[in-house]
Protein backbone atom coordinates (compact mmCIF):
# COMPACT_ATOMS: atom_id res chain seq x y z
CA UNK A 1 0.00 0.00 0.00
CA UNK A 2 2.67 2.25 1.13
CA UNK A 3 6.03 3.30 -1.05
CA UNK A 4 7.50 4.81 1.45
CA UNK A 5 7.42 6.88 4.69
CA UNK A 6 9.61 9.59 5.40
CA UNK A 7 10.24 11.23 8.50
CA UNK A 8 11.91 14.80 10.01
CA UNK A 9 14.42 14.94 12.50
CA UNK A 10 16.72 18.07 13.32
CA UNK A 11 19.66 15.86 13.61
CA UNK A 12 20.77 13.37 10.73
CA UNK A 13 23.57 11.77 12.14
CA UNK A 14 21.97 10.63 16.05
CA UNK A 15 18.82 9.76 14.17
CA UNK A 16 20.68 7.61 11.82
CA UNK A 17 22.46 6.12 14.64
CA UNK A 18 19.34 4.92 16.15
CA UNK A 19 17.65 3.76 13.14
CA UNK A 20 20.84 1.90 12.02
CA UNK A 21 20.85 -0.10 15.18
CA UNK A 22 16.56 -1.02 15.55
CA UNK A 23 16.78 -1.60 11.70
CA UNK A 24 20.12 -3.71 11.79
CA UNK A 25 17.98 -6.23 14.35
CA UNK A 26 15.09 -6.21 11.79
CA UNK A 27 17.84 -7.52 9.22
CA UNK A 28 17.90 -4.36 7.14
CA UNK A 29 21.03 -2.80 5.70
CA UNK A 30 22.07 1.03 7.31
CA UNK A 31 20.95 3.46 5.76
CA UNK A 32 22.09 5.74 2.90
CA UNK A 33 22.58 9.32 3.13
CA UNK A 34 22.18 11.32 0.00
CA UNK A 35 23.55 14.19 -1.64
CA UNK A 36 20.74 16.80 0.19
CA UNK A 37 21.63 14.80 3.51
CA UNK A 38 18.45 12.30 4.04
CA UNK A 39 18.92 8.89 4.56
CA UNK A 40 17.55 6.42 3.42
CA UNK A 41 16.63 2.53 4.32
CA UNK A 42 15.58 0.48 1.10
CA UNK A 43 14.09 -2.84 1.18
CA UNK A 44 11.90 -4.70 -1.16
CA UNK A 45 8.42 -3.83 0.30
CA UNK A 46 9.36 -0.09 0.10
CA UNK A 47 11.49 2.93 1.56
CA UNK A 48 11.97 4.34 4.59
CA UNK A 49 13.05 7.88 5.00
CA UNK A 50 14.85 10.72 6.94
CA UNK A 51 15.10 14.36 6.63
CA UNK A 52 15.21 17.96 8.24
CA UNK A 53 12.04 19.52 7.49
CA UNK A 54 12.65 21.36 4.08
CA UNK A 55 10.64 24.43 5.07
CA UNK A 56 13.35 25.16 7.31
CA UNK A 57 11.11 24.71 10.63
CA UNK A 58 11.80 22.52 12.82
CA UNK A 59 10.98 19.12 13.15
CA UNK A 60 7.36 18.66 15.28
CA UNK A 61 5.84 15.34 15.98
CA UNK A 62 2.64 13.77 15.04
CA UNK A 63 0.35 13.04 17.65
CA UNK A 64 -1.54 10.07 17.24
CA UNK A 65 0.70 8.39 14.59
CA UNK A 66 3.00 5.46 14.85
CA UNK A 67 5.35 3.81 12.41
CA UNK A 68 5.29 0.01 12.82
CA UNK A 69 7.98 -2.36 11.68
CA UNK A 70 7.25 -5.78 10.82
CA UNK A 71 9.68 -8.28 13.28
CA UNK A 72 9.28 -12.17 12.23
CA UNK A 73 9.46 -13.14 15.77
CA UNK A 74 9.20 -11.34 19.54
CA UNK A 75 12.61 -12.19 20.41
CA UNK A 76 13.49 -9.52 17.28
CA UNK A 77 11.06 -7.08 18.51
CA UNK A 78 13.14 -7.03 21.83
CA UNK A 79 16.29 -6.89 20.46
CA UNK A 80 14.57 -3.89 18.01
CA UNK A 81 13.76 -2.67 21.65
CA UNK A 82 16.99 -2.70 23.34
CA UNK A 83 18.80 -1.54 20.49
CA UNK A 84 16.70 1.66 20.42
CA UNK A 85 16.84 2.07 24.21
CA UNK A 86 20.61 1.74 23.43
CA UNK A 87 20.87 4.35 20.87
CA UNK A 88 18.84 7.05 22.06
CA UNK A 89 15.37 6.02 22.47
CA UNK A 90 13.13 6.18 25.05
CA UNK A 91 10.01 3.94 26.19
CA UNK A 92 6.48 5.07 25.43
CA UNK A 93 3.17 2.85 25.72
CA UNK A 94 3.34 -0.21 27.87
CA UNK A 95 6.51 -2.55 28.15
CA UNK A 96 7.17 -4.59 25.12
CA UNK A 97 4.69 -7.92 24.90
CA UNK A 98 0.99 -9.39 23.91
CA UNK A 99 -2.26 -7.49 23.20
CA UNK A 100 -4.82 -9.26 22.73
CA UNK A 101 -7.23 -7.56 19.70
CA UNK A 102 -10.58 -8.03 18.10
CA UNK A 103 -9.26 -9.84 15.60
CA UNK A 104 -5.75 -10.89 16.30
CA UNK A 105 -3.00 -11.46 18.97
CA UNK A 106 0.44 -9.16 18.44
CA UNK A 107 3.68 -8.86 20.50
CA UNK A 108 4.29 -5.04 20.53
CA UNK A 109 7.62 -2.88 21.53
CA UNK A 110 6.83 0.99 21.17
CA UNK A 111 9.58 3.55 21.45
CA UNK A 112 10.03 7.10 20.74
CA UNK A 113 12.82 7.80 18.56
CA UNK A 114 15.68 10.49 19.23
CA UNK A 115 13.17 13.45 17.70
CA UNK A 116 10.08 12.06 19.48
CA UNK A 117 8.62 10.08 17.08
CA UNK A 118 6.08 7.13 18.22
CA UNK A 119 7.35 3.72 16.22
CA UNK A 120 6.56 0.11 17.23
CA UNK A 121 8.41 -3.20 16.25
CA UNK A 122 5.27 -5.41 15.68
CA UNK A 123 4.84 -9.25 15.14
CA UNK A 124 1.56 -10.57 14.59
CA UNK A 125 0.82 -14.02 16.47
CA UNK A 126 -0.78 -17.10 14.64
CA UNK A 127 -4.10 -17.89 15.97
Amino acid sequence: MFSHVMIGTDNIDESKKFYDAILATLGYEEGVVDEKGRCFYFSPEGVFALTVPINGEPTTIANGMTIGFKASTPELADAWYAAGLANGGTTCEDAPGVRVGATRSLYLAYLRDPSGHKICATHFIAD
